[in-house]
């Protein structure tokens, strides 16, 4: 063989084998496809925990003595499963009473790291209780966890600069439950069908706050620096949904109904509390009006934690922030960002804490319905339009990752448990449960879910649940809806074509279902036709490959409306002319309407009638339809006196978020005239007008713009001026 050859075949033989070997090394593992993830089995049944805690500041771990109150669920046994991750346990024992004292006897026990299984003294039946006494030490820092995400980590108590040595950062501490992080810190039976009381007895430094579920029931100073301080939560609620926040914080009160809803607020932003946080009351009255159902729990309070893994957890009774939710005067100018994140947690001490998901499959009926929840109270709160936007929001934030639409509602197959919090079990989630609303009426909607958390309530539901609440309020069979929805996949494509005949005197209307996959949905529709200014509505039913609808037409519609309310779950393409688009958004019902009217008027600017519209949209009532029109205008087509238009908007709309839109706009334009203003708003009191302006004065004048942006870097500034002047000071200097 020549040498030559020879070495290009080995050459080439390595070579495959390596490519070979990368295939193996990167080929997905599917094997949780074929693990069916049903509800935890529960063979003992927690009643209460008490935790008495010091913590370790130096080594970041908790020193804890834990008592566990117990019973078998049904079936006689001797042994218990405890989930304790990455702990040191120094004694495992019953608790019995002998002449009225407390006495421990050491019981035998294996540790795997995991989980601690424990040999009881004797056999015990499902009414007798036992309560196990567990000494040891959590050390979250050497506890290798994998997050996910949505939750970035699961170690489950997190030091945050423990020693002071970052001085720029508090310290603090804060726990972090779901999905089964409180087991890193308590032994604990951590699954979301387990509920029971609790009593932790924390032993905090004397100049830092504490919170944690239930009341603060007693405090006691201590002699070397530390104060004990006791909580009790006397209602039951899951492990994951156990809290310890400790820190340097304010604690700006507040109330409703006689109860405490606190606000615990880094001291820098104690000023800005109520107007991040002060909504609350309101949200709590609303939810309590909707659902029919008090709020459950002693006492609300918020924490927010730097670091923290995910956006919010609704922990019971004391909700934890990321420390994004802490907004400067500035920023809360532009509104509180954080707004709908406060309504979402806490509707969620009804969805998930009052009523907790029986599994992580079955998680739709925690955040599904807390992500719903921002559409009723930005609905109820700002209007029809605000609600319609955030539902709009989410479903478009659901169609933004095509690889979702695979997944179940309810998911009995998954690879981790944090895979299921995503884009389906919130957004797509709250919109299906926009449609279930809209099919069988607003006032059987929310009495079946006063059902559902009245039959449910301190325990478990599901989807399954939630189906025989609304067949029991409705008398209707859901299984149709359900399958389709919740325990199914995918969405609907939907091509919808229009075509009158004059001489029949109607229009044919065809709904064709695109979609690849070979699924057919069923789905009611509305529709609206407009006849000589007058609107016929009719309701249909679309369930096959393509459905074919007549309606009576004296003359050529104004406009044929498919999906008239706007709140169905599907992706479609409309293709009547632009006539019945701009006909739409001047007769049209609601925000989506006008929305899908502006949307296709800016693809044809070039046509009179959609410059009008518009222009007249920059007049809109709602701020997002201005600011759409005005971001949809062409510079090399604005006219003079439009432009004035704009200005005007640029300089007095009431929405900061339509001002910024203006100023983009003119900024575009370029023009030497708008400098002494892009400069006078440069110093605006909003981050989001003070950028744009800044951006658009480095199109008319870069020496003045780099100027202002030095000068700004000497400031505490964020969101887009932040940017803004990082951006001009990496240009210029």
């Amino acid at each position: 063989m020549n040498l030559q050859k020879y070495l290009v075949l080995v050459c080439f033989l390595i070579l495959a084998n390596s490519i070979l070997k990368a295939q193996e090394i990167i080929k997905e593992d599917t094997s949780w496809k074929k693990n069916y993830r049903s509800f935890p089995t529960k063979e003992n049944d927690l009643v209460h925990t008490k935790l008495v805690a010091h913590f370790d500041y130096t080594n970041s771990t908790l020193n804890g003595e834990a008592w566990l109150e117990l019973h078998p669920h049904f079936y006689a046994t001797n042994l218990l499963k405890l989930d304790a991750k990455g702990m040191d346990i120094y004694n495992v024992s019953m608790v019995s009473i002998d002449k009225n004292a407390s006495v421990n006897k050491p019981l035998k026990y294996t540790y795997d790291g995991l989980i601690l299984n424990i040999e009881l003294d004797k056999t015990y039946t499902a009414t007798q209780n036992y309560t196990i006494y567990i000494k040891y030490t959590a050390k979250p820092n050497e506890y290798k966890a994998k997050g996910s995400a949505a939750i970035t980590d699961a170690k489950g108590l997190y030091f945050i600069n423990p020693l002071g040595k970052d001085k720029n950062k508090p310290t603090q501490i804060w726990t972090q439950g779901e999905t089964e992080g409180t087991s890193v810190w308590i032994p604990i039976i951590d699954k979301p069908n387990q509920k029971c009381t609790q009593e932790f007895q924390l032993y905090v430094p004397s100049k830092y706050v504490s919170l944690s579920n239930g009341l603060l029931v007693k405090q006691v100073p201590q002699n070397d620096g530390t104060r004990l301080d006791v909580w009790k939560m006397d209602q039951v609620h899951a492990p994951y949904l156990f809290f310890i926040g400790i820190g340097d914080y304010a604690v700006v009160k507040d109330s409703y109904k006689g109860k405490e809803v606190n606000y615990y607020i880094e001291k820098e932003y104690e000023k800005q509390a109520r107007q991040i946080y002060g909504k609350t009351p309101q949200m709590i009255a609303l939810y309590e009006k909707l659902l029919g159902v008090p709020y459950p729990w002693a006492k609300y309070a918020q924490i927010s934690g730097r670091d923290y893994v995910s956006g919010a957890m609704e922990n019971t009774s004391c909700t934890l922030h990321s420390d994004a939710v802490q907004q400067d005067a500035r920023e809360l100018k532009d509104g509180n960002a954080w707004e709908g994140t406060i309504a979402h947690e806490l509707f969620h001490q009804w969805f998930g804490d009052l009523v907790t998901a029986e599994s992580w499959s079955n998680i739709t009926v925690n955040e599904s319905f807390a992500d719903y929840s921002q559409t009723l109270w930005l609905e109820n709160s700002k209007g029809k339009d605000a609600g319609d936007y955030e539902n709009y929001t989410g479903l478009r934030n659901y169609f933004s990752s095509p690889n979702d639409a695979e997944k179940n509602l309810v998911r009995f197959y998954y690879g981790e448990r944090e895979d299921v919090f995503d884009l389906v079990s919130y957004q797509k989630g709250g919109r299906i449960l926009h449609m279930l609303r809209h099919f069988v009426g607003d006032d059987a909607f929310f009495k079946s879910l006063n059902k559902y958390l009245t039959d449910n309530k301190f325990s478990n539901g599901s989807a399954i649940k939630l189906k025989l609440a609304f067949e029991a309020v409705t008398g209707k069979d859901l299984n149709w809806f359900f399958n389709q929805w919740y325990f199914g996949n995918n969405h609907p494509f939907i091509s919808i074509t229009q075509q009158y005949d004059i001489n029949k005197k109607q229009v044919l209307v065809k709904l064709n279902q695109t979609q690849v996959h070979n699924k057919l949905f069923e789905i009611p529709v509305g529709i609206d036709v407009y006849v000589d200014g007058k609107r016929n509505h009719y309701e249909v039913w679309v369930k096959n490959k393509v459905d074919s609808f007549y309606f009576p037409a004296a003359k050529a519609p104004d406009n044929v409306n498919v999906d008239n309310d706007k709140i169905l779950l599907w992706v479609k393409n409309d293709s009547k002319p632009l006539s019945q688009f701009i006909y739409q958004y001047y007769h049209a019902r609601n925000f989506m309407d006008r929305y899908e009217a502006v949307s296709e008027a800016a693809e044809n600017l070039k046509n009179s009638e959609a410059q009008q519209l518009i222009q007249d949209a920059m007049k809109d009532t709602f701020y997002i339809i201005r600011g759409k029109a005005i971001n949809s205008l062409n510079p090399a087509t604005i006219t003079e006196p439009l432009e004035k238009i704009i200005f005007n908007i640029a300089d007095k709309d009431p929405s900061n978020t339509v001002r910024e839109e203006a100023i983009n706009t003119l900024g575009a334009l370029n023009k030497e005239v708008y400098k002494d203003k892009m400069i006078t708003w440069a110093h605006d009191s909003s981050y989001s007008i003070a950028g744009a302006a800044l951006d658009a004065l480095d199109e008319i004048d870069s020496t003045t713009a780099k100027q202002i942006a030095f000068s700004f870097s000497k400031q505490v500034i964020k969101k887009r001026l932040n940017t803004t002047v990082t951006k001009l000071l990496a240009k210029y200097v």
